[in-house]
């Protein structure tokens, strides 16, 4: 496992073989790429894969931003063209890290061989829930001047309060830092489509937990339906963090997907 970083800003670690099939997997909001490690060590014996740090966390915390989607989407082209310049790439994106991949099929094309995603949000749809936008503003509803204090409030209600004042400080420090990424990208998702369906031209397999909260669960039905060739899939017994607490199955059913000859999952 090798580390390189983009003009010492956006951070990335490459592991596997340099003649596998490439990978490349996105985290999602206040994440880092060390939160997809387990599943890529299910992959990485055959595969070559790729995970950055996106602008704003991580390592790439100290990112000026702007905290977009097509900053994203830029970043992880330039992070494709160092690691994985002259093949065709597998795109991996949970959570915000789904949308970026799905938006990044319009600069990609042909060079994209498959999409799968978890639980992308659908944030700019009119059924999605206000739960992100309420991060957003502040009591009053005006535009919220605290980041730090957005993601407090988001990390206490995605892993409890109990959880979240247990963190040693530092780490508890280090999030809140990563609050300007976490305001920005959202209200911009918010702002209009994260991407244009006849920009993706694979099947996209479209995951969800079954425990997962209604609305993720909603989104990936609406990808079936909205993308050609696209396919919802429910992994049993997991919430929003399956990548995570269910590296096996979602990898089982991702190189399903993938179709590659060779290609099993290990159990890293």
């Amino acid at each position: 496992m090798t580390e390189s970083s983009i003009d010492g800003v956006i951070w990335s670690t490459v592991s596997g073989p340099p003649d596998g099939p490439g990978i490349c997997i996105v985290h999602g909001s206040m994440d880092r790429s060390t939160g997809m490690m387990r599943l890529a060590r299910r992959v990485d014996h055959a595969a070559r894969v790729v995970r950055f740090d996106r602008r704003g966390y991580g390592r790439s915390r100290a990112h000026p931003g702007p905290f977009t989607l097509d900053g994203n989407v830029e970043d992880l082209i330039a992070v494709l063209d160092q690691h994985l310049p002259d093949q065709p790439v597998h795109l991996f994106g949970h959570s915000y890290g789904g949308d970026v991949v799905l938006a990044a099929c319009r600069e990609l094309r042909d060079r994209v061989a498959s999409v799968v995603v978890f639980e992308p949000p659908l944030s700019w749809t009119p059924w999605w829930p206000s739960g992100s936008a309420n991060l957003l503003v502040d009591s009053e509803g005006r535009p919220v001047d605290d980041t730090g204090a957005a993601a407090e409030r988001f990390m206490r209600r995605l892993i409890g309060d109990d959880r979240w004042d247990r963190l040693p400080p530092r780490t508890r420090s280090e999030r809140r830092a990563e609050g300007d990424a976490l305001v920005g990208e959202l209200a911009d998702l918010r702002t209009r489509p994260a991407f244009d369906p006849a920009d993706i031209a694979v099947p996209v397999l479209a995951m969800c937990g079954s425990r997962g909260a209604d609305h993720h669960r909603r989104a990936a039905r609406e990808l079936e339906g909205m993308l050609h060739g696209a396919r919802a899939l429910e992994i049993p017994g997991a919430r929003h963090f399956g990548p995570n607490t269910h590296p096996d199955e979602v990898a089982e059913a991702w190189l399903a997907h993938l179709g590659v000859e060779g290609l099993t999952v290990g159990r890293g």
